[in-house]
């Protein structure tokens, strides 16, 4: 009984994480999302290029 409640207990931390909750992903928000690669570049939906340092391999 105390393995589940401790079980529990630690989901729900998971779960309620902030740092889960502000993960981002490239163009995100007002951006519209990716619309494709550039040169290992993303670019968003509105035509910019995302500020991100992850490498566009789509």
């Amino acid at each position: 009984m105390v393995r589940y409640l401790v079980l529990l207990f630690a989901a729900a931390l998971v779960a309620a994480s902030p740092v889960h909750a502000a993960k981002r992903e490239p163009c995100s928000g007002k951006k519209g999302g990716i619309d494709r690669c550039e040169g290992g570049k993303f670019v968003c939906k509105d035509g910019s290029k995302s500020t991100s340092k992850k490498i566009c391999e789509r």
